[in-house]
């Protein structure tokens, strides 16, 4: 299992590209918190699946590697195909600096800009 989750780690820190601090900042953006899915039966208002994620991932980058647990790399997973399918779907032709396409990536913790 530990080569598993040395797989995953090395996965996950190439897929997400920001740093504990900065998504944070991002994550209190207005934008941040407007894009994304809300979940099934929701009222389009509350907290979307991506925005709990960068929530989670800055709980995961803050914490030592003997300190993860098998939730978190289950986790880290799931980031890792998340950022690599939307990335495959490619952003849009202009304006992808501003798009919702980037601004959800972001949630997640990757910045394709960077």
């Amino acid at each position: 299992m530990a080569d598993d989750h040395d797989a995953i780690a090395k996965d996950f820190a190439e897929a997400v590209n920001m740093a504990p601090a900065d998504l944070e900042k991002w994550l209190d953006t207005d934008d941040s918190k407007r894009v994304g899915w809300k979940g099934e039966g929701g009222d389009g208002k509350g907290e979307s699946v991506g925005h709990q994620s960068g929530r989670r991932i800055v709980a995961i980058k803050r914490k030592k590697k003997v300190d993860l647990t098998d939730d978190d790399y289950a986790h880290m997973k799931k980031v890792v195909s998340y950022v690599h399918r939307h990335l495959a779907q490619g952003g849009p032709k202009k304006d992808a600096a501003h798009s919702d396409w980037r601004y959800s990536l972001m949630n997640w913790g990757h910045d394709p800009e960077k």
